[in-house]
């Protein structure tokens, strides 16, 4: 029987979700520049953001189960990490970077920011974990300004013929990314941050490669100029170090309040959107993104005197960054 537990936010576990969802959302800009420049198809760029991250992975894993005192999972936790794994950086990061074909870098942002809403209604409905008042305030006011930068851009770039297939296809990979942040809350405290991260990680690499090898491509990628370097950056920036980031927090503050948190992402693509691919910034957009920023804000209020020590006011996380 799972035991529920609480998870109060923290100081340092509020700053390594927020740098962490940062890191994160550089890697649609680094797509859509890939796209752009070296003309490449989204299975072959997510193949090399895999290729070069496996390494890291590789090393994690093999200290992991030498350190001393490692406890050996079991087979249901075998089969639920590997699970994890195929939906949470597999399929996910498949129907992402398909979805970054057609449509743009912060339009993609903003609807796979819908994943909170889906990990909060499965913590309540599945494992019955209570919504607390912060978090309803906070998600109220991060999807209403997601909803209002949303239709601003639809009628933007309604003419698209495939805006509508590319949204769907980054809902999808929403949808399974919370599948994987809410069995990721799940598993971590059994088994640590970063044993899940790197076993996580090589399960969702290793359906990578099958794919990429089933669909015969495995040459041209090596021979495109300039696609080995998006590779790397995408790897270690967008992949390497916010994925052992989002480990460690979601062990430190729970799901919910990561989730929560994560919704500065949008905001960040937009801005480097705007900057480093030429893309619009208009008002529903501005809107939009100060209510997600009040909606991140509003975590570290104090407003339960029982939590008070537990919580962190938002001027000392600039501070300490």
């Amino acid at each position: 029987m799972m035991i529920k537990t609480r998870h109060p936010l923290t100081l340092v576990g509020f700053i390594i979700a927020f740098v962490g969802a940062i890191l994160f959302s550089t890697k649609a800009i680094m797509v859509k520049l890939a796209f752009a420049e070296v003309k490449v198809d989204a299975l072959s760029l997510l193949t090399l953001r895999m290729i070069f991250s496996l390494p890291f992975y590789l090393i994690a894993a093999f200290l992991i189960s030498n350190k001393e005192g490692n406890l050996k999972m079991s087979g249901k936790q075998w089969i639920y990490l590997i699970f994890l794994g195929l939906f949470g950086y597999y399929l996910s990061s498949l129907f992402d970077f398909i979805g970054l074909q057609y449509i743009s870098a912060g339009l993609e942002r903003l609807i796979l920011f819908l994943y909170p809403t889906f990990v909060v209604l499965i913590n309540a409905v599945i494992y019955k974990q209570k919504i607390n008042t912060n978090q309803k305030i906070a998600l109220l006011l991060t999807y209403t300004g997601i909803g209002l930068a949303y239709f601003g851009e639809l009628k933007i770039d309604a003419v698209n013929p495939n805006f509508f297939a590319g949204s769907l296809l980054i809902f999808l990979c929403a949808i399974t990314y919370a599948i994987y942040i809410v069995g990721s809350g799940r598993l971590i405290p059994q088994i640590g941050a970063s044993k899940f991260t790197a076993y996580a990680m090589l399960s969702a690499t290793a359906g990578i490669f099958i794919h990429f090898l089933l669909d015969g491509k495995s040459t041209a990628v090596f021979e495109t100029e300039g696609l080995l370097w998006y590779g790397v950056l995408l790897a270690i920036i967008a992949t390497v170090i916010p994925t052992f980031m989002l480990s460690s927090a979601l062990k430190q503050i729970g799901s919910n309040n990561v989730a929560i948190i994560s919704s500065v992402g949008p905001v960040s693509t937009i801005i480097q959107a705007h900057y480093f691919l030429g893309e619009a910034i208009f008002a529903e957009q501005i809107a939009g993104t100060a209510l997600v920023v009040a909606g991140v804000l509003i975590l570290s209020i104090k407003t339960d005197k029982k939590q008070t020590e537990n919580l962190v006011p938002i001027q000392k996380v600039s501070s300490d960054s």
